[in-house]
């Protein structure tokens, strides 16, 4: 039972919850700078609340080369896999803005993989913009 209390309590934090969204909606691994500049958080903020969600058994990590990427753990828990497909289907209307920004700034990966790191927001946007004319 306390282990449900515990994924509750992770779960009840909404910056936590957003995080959830954008891993569930992009269904592959995420770095930080990606998730950072898609919720507009600093860096630090991020790895926090991923720390604990990694500590809850809902996340899985995987190093390639210098960057770091989290997944949602589909095969941690009979009880996290069919939560996190009941969220699949409802918190994508909750947090549609943060979703955006994520798709958008996954579109600057090369070969899948990211490789711009942290980005001020201006120059983002013009990075997404100068992407969706090919100029990049």
């Amino acid at each position: 039972m306390s282990n449900f209390i515990k994924i509750f309590k992770v779960l009840g934090d909404e910056t936590r919850l957003r995080l959830v969204n954008l891993f569930l909606q992009a269904d592959e691994g995420l770095c930080v700078c990606e998730i950072g500049d898609a919720l507009e958080l600093p860096q630090y903020q991020i790895s926090r609340h991923l720390t604990i969600l990694e500590n809850a058994g809902m996340l899985q990590t995987t190093r390639i080369g210098t960057w770091i990427y989290h997944r949602i753990d589909w095969e941690s828990s009979p009880f996290l896999s069919d939560l996190f497909k009941m969220l699949s289907k409802h918190i994508a209307e909750v947090f549609t803005e943060d979703t955006k920004k994520l798709k958008q700034r996954l579109a600057l990966r090369e070969e899948g993989k990211c490789v711009v790191g942290f980005i001020p927001k201006e120059e983002l946007k013009q990075l997404i913009k100068n992407k969706k004319k090919g100029k990049l």
